[in-house]
């Protein structure tokens, strides 16, 4: 047994129904090396953790912090939460693999979600990935974004894709999948995603399910749509084979749990623990037959007399979701006035509207317009997505979390919502400490072991020697979300000391400036091997 390079004496572990005696981890080659009462002589990087909880770091199932992570002040945010892994490339949009055209096309589409750092690139997965190596503080594992493929190849075409296309797509994906990608993400909601066909999303999740591999889905709709989209998964899952993950999966939860009770294969989702959601504004408010692909189209449109009144038609039918919505971030000037929109960003839109003198739909015309189509709003969830629903449906065995955190603008301006500074602190707080509806195992299970396990993540998820000391230090009378839709970036408390592969990242609640992060590629021996034994 190698000598300890460091020693976290006195720690509390997960055991049955409670929690452990204080127990001693050691850890050399960044891996837990032993547990239990440390012998000899202690190395100099012992830590007290004076009785905290230990845990495997956790896993942000669905995060939007492909260029976020960059930020110091997002990777704080992340670890504060606990958070030593995120999963980015989701909805479908992404940027890889990309040429010059699908980059930008996705940066400027998604720019109110993902945003942008001048370390991503146009490239491959390999180069996605590789631009995390010794960048970040945290593991970042990477879906190819089925929306940007298809940009790549057809760009913003409202129909479907043809035989070669579709070729072409799925020669791109299993390039992609080799590169280390965990799965492809498809958001049907989005365009130009939701222009595909059954031909189409058959061919590339075969290509899928044949590198043994996931399908995250933003599904073609939620609520009321929910049983037809997840049906349209549900098949797509056996004529495939592919396996299946619905993203932010919510809403009625006794509908929901029959729809996966129902479901006849293996699906997993994830959840965050808030009755408000946050997308684009284009999204929530447009129909899908404005070219929301091709920006330039796009405003020409909704600029034109005759779509805007085919829009206005459309929106008439919204009239009770614009008492709900707020928008979160609009950076742009105002058509009409020339006035800045920043000021609109905490606002709602019934507010917005007294302040113009004008109409919900025309005054999302005017934010849209004015933000060349960038803004981004929190929406207040419908009755049947309540506080209830949620924490119900999250007791399920095949739940997992994901904050669907959006740190757009970095600058510290706008409303964002505060998921991004909470989600995985605020389960552990309502679900162990105030309900008590989870064991300490339970959340280790929610926050971490499933999402390994599912997306092939390594030795990480769990403690026990030889797994990677991937560690979390928590404190549980200290242990709060703080962040409100007042103040949103307001950090969560009760997490202050997090170990990446045995380095703290995280001390006294500070960055150390560590950066021994990086992407976390599937195809690793050790992700083959497992892929090997689960099929034989």
């Amino acid at each position: 047994m190698p000598d300890p390079e460091v020693l976290i004496r006195g720690a509390l572990l997960p055991q049955g129904d409670g929690l452990s005696k204080p127990t001693d981890i050691a850890i050399a080659g960044g891996r837990i090396s032993s547990m239990g009462a440390a012998a000899g002589r202690p190395p100099s990087n012992t830590i007290d953790a004076g009785g905290r909880v230990c845990l495997p770091g956790f896993v942000d199932a669905h995060c939007h912090a492909a260029a976020a992570i960059f930020e110091p002040s997002v990777a704080q945010a992340l670890l504060r939460q606990g958070v030593t892994t995120i999963v980015v490339g989701q909805d479908g949009i992404g940027p890889a693999p990309s040429d010059q055209a699908s980059f930008e096309w996705s940066a400027g589409y998604f720019a109110g979600l993902d945003g942008a750092s001048a370390r991503l690139h146009p490239g491959s997965v390999a180069d996605w990935l590789a631009a995390y190596d010794g960048a970040v503080p945290v593991n970042v594992a990477v879906f190819v974004p089925h929306g940007s493929l298809r940009y790549m190849v057809a760009g913003p075409a409202q129909r479907p894709c043809t035989e070669s296309e579709i070729a072409q797509m799925a020669h791109l994906l299993d390039d992609a999948l080799c590169d280390g990608a965990v799965g492809m993400s498809t958001g049907l909601e989005y365009v130009p995603a939701a222009w595909a066909d059954r031909d189409e999303l058959e061919s590339l999740l075969r290509v899928v399910a044949i590198r043994d591999r996931i399908h995250s889905s933003h599904m073609r709709g939620y609520e009321a749509a929910a049983p037809s989209a997840v049906s349209e998964l549900v098949s797509l899952a056996q004529t495939t084979g592919a396996l299946t993950h619905i993203a932010h999966y919510h809403g009625d939860d006794a509908m929901l749990s029959r729809l996966l009770d129902d479901a006849m294969v293996p699906i997993t989702f994830d959840s965050y623990d808030y009755t408000r959601g946050c997308s684009l504004l284009t999204m929530v408010a447009l129909p899908t037959w404005i070219p929301l692909a091709d920006q330039a189209a796009a405003l020409s449109q909704l600029g034109d007399a005759t779509t805007q009144a085919r829009v206005l038609d459309h929106m008439a039918g919204l009239s009770a979701l614009w008492p709900r919505v707020t928008i979160a971030w609009a950076s742009g000037a105002d058509p009409l006035t020339g006035e800045p929109l920043d000021w609109t960003a905490g606002v709602s839109l019934p507010d917005i509207c007294a302040r113009w003198g004008t109409s919900p739909e025309q005054a999302v015309i005017r934010l849209l317009i004015g933000t060349n189509l960038r803004a981004t709003t929190i929406f207040q969830q419908p009755p049947s997505d309540s506080e209830a629903a949620i924490s119900h449906l999250a007791d399920r065995p095949e739940h997992m979390a994901g904050s669907d955190a959006v740190y757009v603008p970095f600058d510290g301006t706008g409303a964002p919502h505060p998921r991004g500074w909470g989600a995985m602190v605020r389960w552990l707080k309502h679900k162990v400490i105030d309900d008590a509806t989870w064991t300490w195992s339970d959340a280790v299970d929610h926050l971490s072991t499933r999402a390994v396990t599912r997306f092939e993540l390594g030795k990480r998820g769990r403690l026990g020697v030889g797994q990677v000391a991937d560690l979390v230090l928590i404190d549980p009378a200290q242990l709060s979300d703080t962040a409100t839709y007042e103040s949103p970036r307001s950090l969560a408390t009760g997490i202050d000391d997090v170990y990446l592969a045995g380095v703290p990242v995280l001390q006294h609640g500070q960055l150390t400036g560590r950066l021994n992060g990086g992407g976390l590629r599937w195809n690793t021996s050790e992700n083959n091997d497992r892929a090997m034994a689960r099929k034989e």
